[in-house]
């Protein structure tokens, strides 16, 4: 559709709201970063700092939230007076002479200890927790985390020792492939917010030493939870996986750490258990039911207190409880345009004994919220994050970047759910409300006196 917009002055207003609404969403988040940023060790000799390494940090957080899709791109973009002069209004305190470039964010970033960029990131999930900003989304009073890895980038060169390996090709033509893959977490809500939360990234010096046998993502995930209970240790939490986590000793750090799950169970996997399922199903008579969501017809079949043997000899034992979810529905068929009979089946493995109470909120409302974070992934590598773009063949820098991505993702996704924000997003779309906000920042729009004006009135952050 054409512009709102009738007239330059109500463009203007509109441009204010917008862009002032979108960084006073960073600004109620910028203590808690400055907190934890300033606590990252600087190396650099102090009598030759022109930039404090929380401007470098803010500065890097930044060209992810306007999208920038390169060093050299935020060099081009983001140093231009207009630019400079309008951020300066919204950060006084973190102003300087001028921005640095980013090859200054690089360097710095080669030399610390970049996980503290991800701490910071918790330590701001953490306070939105404190707040009780997610209380409405929670299942069961749980919060829900899913896990899943990805990959990060390939080459055929092998820029870093980290890199992990793999041939491709066939016969004559097989040669070796370096690539970096990540274990990423994130609070996946029902309703579609996704809180990026946790990365860990698989390296190749952490395989088995004499053996060929590489990092893995098992392995990253097992690394990844001793990190979230240290972290979010009282946190009450359930995990969302998929299909590759259906195991014994994965099951045992869930009980372990007191955690909650709903994890996918395919037809190959556990099958001491499927056939288990399969003998007390017949004899478990009302555990059954039919029910109806949204414009798919549910059918629910579910069997409590299977016992699972894993380990030498056995010896190990989980109480795993099962819930298949047969469900039929009706659609417009993309070939011939007629409505065409459809039906899919679920099955999830659960944390918790299952009853006809409780079915539509884990396997519905948590269960299916899993895509959550591939959707997120997905919008990180193909909807202005640049999540396989690497910033730095330098494994430290890249990993930094990697987590200054998240955090900025992280803030535009508090400014989508905002409650002050999220019509004009709906009407843009997020990619077109990116791009608003960044032709607003870039352009003669905003007065000083106002912008003082609004900052210092109260804001408080309110999630839909």
């Amino acid at each position: 559709r054409k512009s709102r917009y009738e007239s330059v002055e109500e463009e203007r207003n509109a441009r204010r709201e917008i862009l002032c609404e979108q960084m006073m969403v960073f600004r109620s988040k910028l203590p808690v970063l400055l907190k934890h940023l300033s606590a990252i060790k600087d190396p650099r000799s102090p009598g030759k700092i022109k930039y404090h390494i929380t401007v470098l940090m803010i500065y890097g957080i930044l060209s992810f939230v306007f999208q920038m899709a390169s060093r050299r791109e935020a060099n081009r973009e983001m140093t231009y007076p207009v630019f400079v002069e309008n951020l300066k209004k919204f950060f006084p305190e973190l102003y300087v002479d001028g921005l640095p470039h980013n090859d200054t964010l690089k360097r710095i970033l080669d030399r610390i200890d970049v996980d503290g960029i991800e701490s910071s990131l918790m330590a701001s999930v953490r306070s939105l927790i404190r707040k009780k900003k997610f209380n409405r989304y929670l299942i069961n009073k749980r919060y829900p985390i899913a896990v899943d890895g990805t990959q990060k980038c390939v080459s055929d060169n092998l820029w870093s020792e980290h890199c992990l390996e793999r041939d491709v090709g066939k016969g004559d033509d097989t040669r070796m492939q370096y690539y970096v893959y990540v274990v990423e977490a994130s609070l996946a809500f029902a309703g579609g917010m996704t809180i990026p939360l946790m990365s860990e990234f698989l390296s190749y010096p952490q395989g088995d030493n004499g053996s060929t046998k590489q990092d893995c993502e098992t392995k990253g995930f097992k690394r990844m939870a001793e990190r979230l209970k240290k972290e979010f240790s009282h946190l009450p939490i359930m995990l969302l996986l998929d299909g590759l986590y259906p195991n014994g000793p994965i099951l045992e750090v869930c009980c372990k750490n007191k955690w909650d799950y709903m994890i996918v169970l395919q037809d190959n996997s556990l099958p001491s258990v499927w056939e288990e399922y399969e003998g007390l199903k017949k004899l478990e008579d009302k555990n059954r039911v039919s029910t109806t969501w949204g414009d798919r017809r549910q059918n629910y079949t579910w069997i409590n207190g299977i016992e699972y043997s894993f380990g030498k000899n056995g010896r190990k034992r989980q109480i795993i409880n099962l819930v298949v979810c047969e469900e039929r529905w009706k659609e417009v068929s993309k070939d011939s345009a007629q409505i065409v009979s459809k039906m899919s089946r679920h099955a999830w493995i659960s944390g918790e004994p299952l009853n006809r109470w409780n079915l539509h909120e884990r396997c519905n409302l948590a269960a299916r919220h899993r895509w959550n974070i591939e959707s997120g992934i997905l919008i990180e590598k193909r909807h202005g994050y640049h999540y396989e773009h690497l910033f730095s063949y330098n494994w430290n820098a890249m990993r930094g970047y990697h987590y200054l991505m998240r955090i900025g993702h992280f803030i535009n996704v508090l400014a989508l759910y905002s409650e002050r924000l999220s019509k004009t997003i709906r009407d843009l779309t997020m990619s077109g409300f990116i791009r608003f906000v960044r032709s607003t920042i870039s352009g003669p729009w905003l007065d000083h006196l106002w912008v003082k004006r609004r900052l210092e009135a109260p804001f408080q952050l309110r999630l839909i």
